[in-house]
């Protein structure tokens, strides 16, 4: 089993920066995927960026290039999701998850592991 647990979140203003951490413990794997999501009231869960864990291949949302990026520290088993230029339009919840496959997949059933969730609420 797999635990996730995220953290970094909390409230920003507009154009301002947050930085969020996911430290992955348990069964651990050494190749596979982690992945970065977020929900907002009312809407489903959408990808914000994936990387894999031993290459460092990275995959973001079309809309939040530029803006956000991921990265991974394989020492610390952490993965980082660097935002910037926030919007209110951010404002969710961020969940992290880990996939045992290689493949960078977008969608949320394709993940096998979830933390519980970090809030960023972004005020305008």
């Amino acid at each position: 089993q797999v635990q996730l647990v995220e953290s970094g979140g909390g409230l920003v203003q507009a154009g301002g920066s947050l930085r969020l951490s996911c430290v992955a413990s348990g069964r651990t794997f050494s190749s596979g995927v982690m992945g970065w999501f977020r929900q907002a009231p009312g809407k489903e869960r959408d990808f914000v960026a994936a990387i894999s864990w031993s290459g460092g291949i990275t995959k973001h949302a079309d809309s939040l290039k530029g803006r956000f990026a991921i990265s991974r520290d394989i020492a610390k088993n952490t993965v980082y999701l660097q935002m910037n230029s926030l919007k209110s339009e951010d404002t969710a919840v961020y969940y992290c998850a880990a996939d045992r496959t290689t493949l960078l997949r977008t969608t949320a059933g394709s993940y096998d592991y979830w933390g519980q969730g970090t809030q960023v609420t972004v005020s305008s």
